[in-house]
């Protein structure tokens, strides 16, 4: 479901009788809300899951497809949303609390800060089903965290809790039990305060340089300021920054 705060735009995994697992539907559901005004009119988006846990993973019943035809229908009916979550122009954040697990844990991964309060539990057991993470959240714990971590977290530790989490960078900042949504609401109307274009073409260089050069990575620079100094943003922002400091 999605609803607004203002500027912020509040999207909740709604299945709490599943902890919130991740079935088609649901994926489905939530890539729809990921095209919605509400979304796109927003300058913040937060993710957060209903009742006791942000999302326990995918459905088991849903767990094994039956070719490989199948599997690759269901990554362009459904499976995409969490690159679209990724690829959302404006900064989105994360709520967790209680199981943030396999395709759970790819989904907050997906976001670009991730704030958990302390009864949060992170894992990714696909390997001990016999499968592998799939949904881009390898890819992006091995950016975050580097290949040995990454390694020690899907074949090692059955579990992570939230300040296990945050000591390796996973997470952003850790709430006191509760306060995890408060917590990003805070974060995000913080966010939205910002000039926007800014913003969005901040997140977008960030994402960029993690997979270039350090050559393309001063030409994205470069060129992301040049495009950006001469907008009526950063005028506005500028004259409104020389008032505060006058």
């Amino acid at each position: 479901t999605a609803s607004r705060e203002g500027p912020v735009c509040v999207l909740t995994l709604d299945r709490p009788e599943k902890l919130n697992a991740l079935s088609t539907a649901v994926e489905q559901a939530l890539g729809g809300a990921l095209a919605s005004d509400a979304v796109r009119e927003s300058r913040c988006v937060v993710l957060t899951g209903a009742g006791r846990a942000f999302s326990a993973g995918a459905d088991l019943a849903e767990i094994s497809r039956d070719d490989p035809a199948g599997i690759a229908a269901y990554y362009r009916e459904a499976g995409d949303v969490y690159e679209r979550l990724a690829a959302l122009p404006q900064p989105t954040i994360a709520a967790l609390h209680g199981y943030c697990l396999g395709g759970g844990f790819e989904l907050a991964l997906a976001a670009d800060f991730r704030v958990a309060d302390e009864t949060a539990v992170f894992g990714l057991p696909e390997v001990a089903l016999g499968i592998v993470p799939s949904s881009g959240g390898l890819h992006r714990l091995v950016r975050v965290v580097g290949p040995a971590r990454a390694k020690e977290a899907m074949l090692l530790r059955e579990r992570l809790d939230a300040g296990e989490a945050h000591a390796l960078g996973l997470v952003t900042e850790v709430a006191a039990e509760g306060a995890a949504l408060s917590r990003a609401l805070e974060l995000a109307e913080r966010l939205a305060s910002l000039p926007p274009l800014a913003v969005s073409v901040a997140k977008q260089a960030a994402d960029l340089l993690a997979e270039s050069s350090r050559e393309a990575g001063v030409a994205i620079e470069r060129l992301a300021y040049g495009m950006l100094a001469q907008t009526e943003e950063a005028r506005a922002a500028a004259e409104d920054f020389g008032r505060r400091k006058g």
